[in-house]
């Protein structure tokens, strides 16, 4: 069992006692079942933005046996979700290498082609020049709300919940709130086989925790309502993507 998991059930029974579902897609799966893949991003968006089709269309490939992707069931549970939280340890100053390939390949909600027929599958002479007739760049997860836990052991948490919360501010989504972002080390220097016993020991990130699940859980409710005051977000970038 692993530390971000205990946080994240803290997280879920916070979540269900407002009433909230909550599904967990626990990446580290792609290390403990076999043919569980996430087949990594082509960046098909920097030749064009149409190029780069919402959902991803670039899976299968059966010519190189790159099939089984699970991307195509990650799609729709960030679509279905009003809101998302992310929980991740530090892996050498960065998020764990699932969440990178599926940031990777998230690309296609934050300016993606939704309508392939756009470019005749992926042709790529025809992307560059929708780019440049003009292309309005969809925000395809926008204004759903986040919150953001990383923990470590000894550098770099603060940095990796920045750069996740930047990322999620990048594509439209909407900071719950400022107890909704968090960044603690657990255990800091201690030898990693009693990294569990420290987190027993810290009821105050635990509550922390949980107070990061109903500050989410509250946005949502208001987000789904109206309620949830953003201001500024009815201005039209001065600058694209």
């Amino acid at each position: 069992m692993s530390k971000s998991w205990r946080l994240i059930q803290l997280a879920r029974r916070a979540l269900e006692k407002q009433d909230i579902t909550a599904s967990v897609l626990d990446l580290s799966r792609l290390a403990s079942e076999f043919g569980r893949e996430i087949h990594p991003c082509k960046a098909c968006f920097s030749t064009g933005p149409a190029l780069c089709h919402w959902p991803c269309s670039c899976y299968p490939n059966y010519s190189l046996g790159q099939v089984h992707d699970w991307m195509n069931e990650i799609y729709p549970m960030w679509v279905e979700a009003h809101g998302v939280m992310i929980i991740t340890p530090v892996n050498w100053y960065q998020v764990t290498s699932p969440v990178k390939l599926m940031m990777d390949r998230l690309v296609c909600a934050d300016g993606g082609n939704p309508d392939p027929s756009l470019t005749h599958g992926k042709n790529a002479e025809e992307a560059k020049a929708i780019e440049m007739k003009g292309w309005d760049y969809p925000k395809h997860l926008d204004g759903r709300v986040f919150s953001v836990i990383v923990h470590g052991d000894v550098e770099g948490a603060e940095n990796v919940r920045r750069s996740l919360s930047d990322w999620l501010r990048f594509m439209d989504l909407v900071p719950a709130g400022i107890n909704a972002e968090l960044d603690r080390y657990i255990g800091y220097w201690e030898p990693y086989a009693t990294g569990h016993e420290a987190l027993d020991k810290d009821k105050a990130m635990q509550g922390e925790v949980r107070n990061a699940a109903l500050t989410l859980a509250e946005a949502a409710h208001a987000n789904h309502t109206g309620k949830l005051l953003q201001a500024g977000r009815a201005l039209e970038p001065p600058r694209q993507k």
